[in-house]
C-alpha cells in the first residue's frame, strides 16, 4: 500500500519540490495551497509523470478553523498521512514600526500557529502506529535575532525549538520531527518579503529550491533532528555561539541592510 504525504505551501518553491520528490518515491500526495490553478497544474504533471494519486485542497490556513477543516477533509478522503511537510510560511523585510500589525498577525498565524496545530493533530493521530515523519521548514534565521525582519526571525526560532523538543519527545513513539534550515533560496519568498535589496541576498550564493528540498527530504527519511543547507550557513550558527549577544544582533542588522547600523564592534 502506497504511503501518503501532506504538504502545505505546495504550489511553488520548496513545497513544490518536496511534492516532486515524494512523487518520485511513488508516494500519494495531498497538496495544500491558496492557488487553485497552480495546484491543478502540479497535480496534472505529477499524475502523468509518476502515476501517483494527488489530492489538492485549496485553503487559506490562517482563516480560523481552517486547520481543523483540512484535517477532517483529509480523513474524509480515507487517507492516512505518513509524512507531513509544514512548508507554508512567509516573511517581511522592513522596520518593525513601519509594518502594519495585520501583516505580523498573519505571519505569526501561518509560521507558528498553523505549523504547531498541524503537528499536534498528526502526532496525536500517529500515536500507537510507531511511524510518522514531519519536516518543519525553519531557516538559518532561527539562530540569531534579525533586525529589519524581527518577527520573521522570531517565528523561525520558534519552529526550530519546537521541532527539536518534539523530536526528542516523540522518538519513543517511532515519530521523528526534522527541522530544515535553508538560507536565501531562489523562490517567491525573496520578492514577497522584500529581501532582494538586503546585503545578504546580494552577497551570498542563493540556493535552488530543488537542492534545499533534496537535503530536507533525505534528512527527514533518516530522522535527523536538524539540517542546515549550505556550507557557510552551517558555519554561522556555530560561530555566533562565541560572540556577545549584542555583537550578534549588530552583525545581523548589518547583514539585513539596516541603514543605522554602525561598527559591529
Amino acid at each position: 500500500m502506497r504511503e501518503t504525504a501532506l504538504i502545505t505551501g505546495a504550489s511553488k518553491g520548496i513545497g513544490k519540490e518536496f511534492a516532486i520528490l515524494f512523487a518520485e518515491r511513488k508516494c500519494n500526495l495531498v497538496l495544500v495551497a491558496r492557488s487553485a490553478d497552480q495546484l491543478e497544474e502540479l497535480k496534472k504533471a505529477l499524475c502523468e509523470e509518476y502515476g501517483v494519486r494527488v489530492h489538492t485542497i485549496v485553503k487559506d490556513l490562517v482563516i480560523p478553523n481552517a486547520v481543523n477543516e483540512l484535517f477532517r477533509e483529509v480523513k474524509a478522503l480515507g487517507l492516512d498521512v505518513d509524512y507531513l511537510v509544514n512548508n507554508a510560511g512567509f516573511g517581511d523585510h522592513g522596520a518593525f514600526v513601519d509594518t502594519q500589525w495585520e501583516r505580523y498577525e498573519e505571519m505569526i498565524a501561518l509560521n507558528v500557529k498553523v505549523l504547531t496545530h498541524l503537528s499536534h493533530l498528526y502526532t496525536r493521530d500517529w500515536i500507537g502506529r510507531k511511524k510518522g515523519k514531519i519536516v518543519n521548514i525553519s531557516s538559518t534565521a532561527a539562530f540569531q535575532p534579525g533586525p529589519m525582519m524581527a518577527v520573521y526571525f522570531a517565528t523561525k526560532a520558534y519552529v526550530l525549538h519546537l521541532s527539536e523538543a518534539l523530536n526528542q519527545e516523540l522518538r519513543k513513539e517511532g515519530i521523528t520531527v526534522t527541522t530544515l534550515c535553508p538560507g536565501p533560496t531562489r523562490t517567491h519568498f525573496l520578492e514577497d518579503s522584500g529581501m532582494k535589496a538586503a546585503w545578504l541576498v546580494k552577497n551570498v550564493k542563493v540556493a535552488t529550491p530543488r537542492a534545499v528540498a533534496e537535503l530536507g527530504f533525505k534528512a527527514m527519511m533518516k530522522g535527523k533532528p536538524v539540517v542546515i543547507h549550505g556550507t557557510m550557513n552551517k558555519v554561522a550558527p556555530f560561530a555566533i555561539r562565541f560572540l556577545p549577544r549584542k555583537w550578534v544582533t549588530r552583525l545581523s542588522a548589518k547583514v539585513m541592510g539596516h541603514s543605522t547600523v554602525g561598527a559591529i564592534w
